[in-house]
């Protein structure tokens, strides 16, 4: 992976100079790499855009190539902030920019075979002393979040347990996952788990911080299954993530 960053106007682009070569079939073969690859508009005028995930600002999945697809998700605010600015943030720097720390992340991550989506680049408009900024990722074919699966009660034993697997290489990775919820791990059609959205997450040395995770997961878990089986599913989770591997 070889992360290059480049300057147009007043934005900065950010990617992984192998996802966006000429390789055959590629979208950008005719379209070079630029700001409208991170517009929503831009694909629709393309008729490229097949989908989207529910969430601030709503992911687009993309038909990038005849075999891949894309995950276009710009950053939003929330909360009470959102009402004073939903997509602006401060600018420091475009390496302290929230989409140039999750592309680096991610692909530092990605290199270490852990399961998150393979970036492929993000981009950050300047506008004086606030930007916005938007991230794209491979789409990992047929996944599904675990919270549809526990809200269906297609998320059994043995899957949990993996899901629990998963969580510990991360924390071992060092990965502090600030918003570790049942949207946030996705499974894909082999029953593997993935881990996704790594805004605002940082490697940290082992602390409370891993329990954290732990705790805000639960508390997500209780949204998507009956009050009665979150103790099951958790301490399925819990076995995985202390079984030796």
């Amino acid at each position: 992976m070889r992360l290059t960053a480049l300057r147009q106007k007043n934005s900065l682009i950010l990617h992984d100079a192998d996802s966006l070569s000429d390789a055959p079939g590629s979208h950008q073969l005719s379209h070079p790499v630029g700001p409208e690859l991170f517009s929503a508009d831009y694909w629709r005028c393309k008729d490229l855009v097949v989908g989207e995930a529910p969430g601030r600002g709503s992911s687009l999945f993309l038909q990038a190539t005849p075999t891949q697809q894309w995950v276009l998700r710009p950053y939003r605010r929330g909360g009470l902030v959102a009402k004073l600015s939903e997509k602006r943030y401060w600018w420091a720097g475009a390496e302290r920019t929230r989409a140039f720390q999750e592309l680096r992340l991610t692909a530092a991550l990605f290199e270490q075979g852990l399961p998150v989506p393979s970036p492929v680049a993000c981009c950050v408009t300047r506008h004086g002393m606030t930007y916005e900024a938007a991230l794209i990722t491979v789409r990992i074919p047929g996944a599904q979040a675990l919270a549809n699966l526990l809200a269906a009660g297609k998320a059994d034993d043995a899957l949990l347990r993996r899901v629990g697997t998963m969580i510990k290489r991360f924390h071992e990775a060092g990965l502090d996952h600030v918003d570790l919820n049942a949207r946030n791990i996705l499974i894909d059609p082999s029953a593997a788990s993935w881990l996704i959205d790594l805004d605002r997450c940082r490697l940290r040395k082992p602390g409370k911080w891993q329990s954290n995770n732990l705790e805000r997961l639960a508390r997500s878990v209780a949204k998507f299954s009956a009050s009665e089986q979150v103790p099951a599913v958790m301490a399925c989770i819990h076995a995985g993530y202390a079984a030796p591997r």
